[in-house]
């Protein structure tokens, strides 16, 4: 049967049916039909009734419980910071914060305890003290008044008792030496005359770790690793060396002073050196220390070591003849920054939480606060 009256056969019994048409081997055109969207529907519930406060204090629970704990905070994680947060989120939350405590829940949640529910299914209830007087002329609201004037935590007392007195024969009286350190670990070293003693915190049990003494050595200086499992012990004769106070076994023996090591301090694995040489030397002390990896080199007179919490930054400070707390980038041994302090610098201490250095001047007898940027 011909194709062509079979088509026109159907075509006349089916007419529902439609054939597709014959495309031309000679002309072919290409024809977009547009779509058509559907927008389809979308339903936005009411959160007149949603307590933010408590939603916001349960994200927080969960991210924290997820993540580690910072080491550092900065300065908004003070008490000023908290309370203007807290500040904030009456303002813009409604969270009804009226007191607060510095401990460590109401860090966390800086809100009162309420239902744990993420929605509320009944009509809010507000008591008669709670709506603000409209003759208010207050820019925050009652329960903001109330947060701005709650009294404030006591600061901590410390005790003018101590509570343990260690004996410490032939300890030399020289603020340029450091020969008390404290470890991660709760153990406290000292340099007495040629020996390092350890004296637990945990057992009160004291013992001897290294005596100089046959090499007609003293010590000068002593500071723990971050660990605490190695410490440092600077020497008269310029020598520092390396403990290891799990096995009582000296691990390495730096020289390269010419004159008595009176500071010490550790960043990692990377161990600094002061001297009367007026010289600081840098070395990493899982390396042969063959030469030193730094030298850095700018005081009149015998510096004193300080080391943030941050990596790649030194603090020094020098006597009487040098006057002057200097910055060191310790990753290009160039100086950054030079203060003077118009005094001799006694010590130098770093703060944990931010980039602010404390220094004590002898002759005028004042602490004073650097901050770098």
């Amino acid at each position: 049967m011909n194709k062509d009256y079979e088509k026109r056969l159907l075509k006349q019994q089916n007419p529902h049916i439609v054939t597709s048409p014959v495309i031309s081997p000679c002309r072919r055109t290409l024809t977009f039909s547009p779509k058509k969207e559907n927008p389809g529907d979308r339903f936005i519930p009411t959160r007149a009734g949603s307590k933010w406060d408590v939603n916001f204090a349960l994200l927080q629970e969960n991210d924290k419980s997820n993540s580690k704990i910072r080491k550092g905070h900065d300065g908004a994680d003070g008490k000023d910071g908290l309370v203007y947060n807290a500040l904030l989120k009456n303002e813009l939350l409604g969270a009804n914060i009226e007191d607060f405590r510095d401990s460590p829940e109401e860090r966390r949640a800086l809100s009162p305890v309420q239902s744990t529910n993420l929605y509320k299914f009944s009509s809010p209830k507000s008591k008669r003290e709670e709506l603000s007087s409209p003759y208010s002329l207050s820019p925050v609201s009652a329960k903001s008044e109330k947060l701005l004037r709650s009294p404030r935590k006591a600061a901590r007392k410390i005790s003018k008792i101590p509570f343990k007195v260690l004996d410490a024969p032939e300890l030399q009286d020289d603020f340029y030496l450091n020969l008390v350190d404290w470890s991660s670990q709760n153990v406290l070293s000292v340099g007495l005359g040629t020996c390092v003693y350890l004296w637990s915190a945990y057992t009160s049990q004291v013992t001897r770790l290294c005596d100089l003494s046959p090499d007609g050595d003293s010590v000068t200086s002593v500071s723990w690793s971050e660990r605490g499992n190695h410490v440092a012990v600077g020497t008269h004769k310029g020598l520092v060396q390396v403990w290891d106070v799990t096995s009582s076994k000296r691990v390495c023996v730096l020289d390269g002073h010419s004159a008595r090591v009176g500071a010490l301090a550790w960043n990692a694995d990377v161990l600094s050196s002061g001297s009367r040489d007026r010289h600081i030397l840098q070395r990493d002390v899982r390396t042969p220390c063959i030469v030193p990896d730094r030298t850095l080199i700018g005081h009149r007179q015998e510096p004193l070591l300080g080391l943030p919490h941050h990596h790649g930054l030194l603090a020094s400070g020098g006597g009487t003849a040098d006057r002057n707390i200097r910055f060191w980038n310790t990753l290009t041994g160039q100086p950054m920054q030079s203060v003077d302090t118009g005094s001799q610098v006694c010590n130098l201490a770093w703060s944990k939480h931010a980039s602010e250095l404390v220094s004590i001047l002898s002759s005028t007898r004042r602490l004073t606060a650097e901050g770098l940027e």
